[in-house]
């Protein structure tokens, strides 16, 4: 929202200029135009770079409880092989224990 009000702001302050009557209202006007496009420029990179740490961090989560939750899945399984419950893969062997016929 930031973004787009500073760049009406400096729409305006360029439709001002081409309106503005001596040459040096239009440079100065031209200068302010000039100065609003920047800054909007600055505030969209400085918004971009919000987006990508708060995505990273998000990320960073996932990867994290991921790697718990996989912990948690393969002391189950090596437990459940180690006590032979049919079906369960002893994760330290990759050796599924067989079904019982």
């Amino acid at each position: 929202m930031r973004i787009r009000t500073l760049t009406i702001a400096a729409a305006s302050v360029l439709a001002l200029g081409a309106a503005a009557c001596t040459q040096a209202e239009q440079q100065k006007a031209e200068a302010n135009a000039e100065a609003a496009g920047d800054k909007a420029a600055d505030v969209a990179a400085q918004t971009g770079e919000v987006v990508e740490s708060g995505a990273m961090k998000a990320a960073q989560a996932v990867e994290e409880g991921a790697g718990k939750v996989a912990d948690k899945l393969e002391d189950n399984q090596a437990e459940a092989a180690a006590e032979g419950r049919p079906g369960a893969v002893d994760p330290a062997t990759d050796t599924r224990v067989p079904a019982k016929n």
